[in-house]
């Protein structure tokens, strides 16, 4: 196992450093966003374009990396990001900002794929599922650790500067590397009404955790910003829900294999909208309170999509999988799209705490939902284990798990 992990360092260094890059970006943009004026509406419809550009990556990206191969669709992508960046440092036109959004969206899921394809393509099936759970907490880890660069003092421009060095140096292991290029797959295709009369429930939680993480990504400075938090705290604020949710997948995770998956996705989308409950009725001067309940609903939250996955897999035929994956995938991103849309329009219309009452109906509506298919078909639980940390950067993780999971 440590000799595939010392194989696939370098490729683990670009996902730390892009990662990183791509936290503090989506924190930068909605904080300098806010303080040159944009409301919190707008600032939702500049992550719904993120989240635009990233479902068309998901087709565009591929064939670019059919022609040109994964060595110079990476250094592409890079490129494209680090200037999508920069741009945003030296203008507060809307439209362009708006604009640098759907191209980030569009090349960061495109460097998504090309790691993860060769982590694929590297590791030993026995040890795939492993590399990919450190992968995975690399993802988050990363993210939580970026936060700390908003304490950097300074204008605005130093930390999009910042930003574009994170983007340069995750560039650098993979245009490196002497690992063979993997192998392109042809897209699977998506089939909607099929997959919904299996699993259901699964692909009404990955749209409502999309609905949920889309909004908590672009509108959670801002309303960590709302309560008088300073751009250091907030930074603290934002990683500890970040820290929940690397702390909590795996236990949460392991527990929905114990029993039946839709009764964990209700209990835990009901704890999920308690605690964003309890979100909205904090003191607004309490700030360790603020973090400790920030840190309990990342925790919960950021379960609900792996399971959501892991659900699916349990009902579909080897046959299906990559098709299931890619579905699952799609309706995630949908509702990533729409979240930030409709939670910026509550926040502007009403008070900044609609973002944590946004999330309590949203999980509220989930719970109650899952308990019902629970109630309605039983199901035996078995010793299949087929949940896997995810998030949404997981494109060729998800699908390897579901394929892992039915090799024989």
């Amino acid at each position: 196992m440590l000799s595939i992990i010392r194989a696939v360092s370098p490729l683990l260094a670009s996902t730390v450093f892009l990662l990183m890059g791509v936290a503090l970006l989506h924190s930068q943009v909605a904080l300098h966003g806010h303080a040159l004026g944009y409301s919190v509406a707008m600032i939702g419809v500049l992550t719904s374009a993120y989240y635009t550009g990233f479902l068309a990556g998901t087709y565009a990206v591929p064939r670019l990396t059919h022609r040109i191969g994964h060595i110079r669709s990476f250094a592409f992508c890079i490129v494209l990001v680090t200037f999508s960046a920069l741009v945003q440092a030296i203008t507060s036109t809307y439209v362009v900002w708006l604009l640098m959004r759907v191209l980030q969206g569009l090349v960061l899921v495109g460097l998504y794929a090309i790691i993860e394809s060769w982590l694929n393509a590297t590791a030993d099936r026995r040890y795939r599922s492993s590399v990919f759970a450190v992968y995975m907490m690399l993802n988050l880890g990363a993210a939580a650790v970026a936060q700390q660069f908003l304490r950097l003092p300074g204008e605005p421009f130093v930390l999009f500067c910042v930003v574009a060095m994170l983007f340069c140096l995750a560039g650098l292991p993979v245009i490196a590397t002497r690992e063979p290029q993997p192998s392109m797959e042809a897209l699977p295709k998506v089939q909607l009404r099929r997959l919904y009369r299996l699993a259901p429930t699964a692909l009404v939680t990955s749209v409502i955790s999309g609905l949920a993480l889309g909004a908590l990504w672009g509108l959670l400075p801002i309303y960590a910003q709302a309560r008088g938090m300073e751009p250091g705290e907030i930074g603290t604020y934002v990683a500890a829900a970040i820290v929940g949710g690397v702390v909590m997948q795996w236990p949460l995770g392991r527990f929905s294999d114990r029993v039946d998956r839709r009764l964990a996705i209700a209990l835990i989308s009901g704890c999920a909208a308690l605690v964003a409950l309890a979100n909205v009725m904090l003191p607004a001067d309490n700030r360790v309170l603020a973090i400790v309940m920030v840190f309990a609903f990342g925790g919960v939250a950021f379960a609900l999509y792996p399971m959501a996955v892991a659900h699916l897999i349990d009902y579909v035929d080897r046959d299906e999988l990559l098709s299931a994956s890619s579905t699952v995938l799609l309706v995630n991103g949908i509702g990533s799209a729409v979240g930030p849309l409709v939670a910026g329009a509550l926040m502007s219309w009403w008070q900044p705490w609609s973002l944590f009452a946004w999330f309590a109906v949203l999980n509220a509506l989930l719970a109650v939902y899952a308990l019902n298919r629970f109630a309605r078909r039983k199901r035996e639980v078995t010793d299949d284990d087929n949940f896997a940390p995810l998030v949404q950067t997981a494109l060729n993780a998800l699908r390897q798990k579901a394929v892992d999971k039915h090799l024989p």
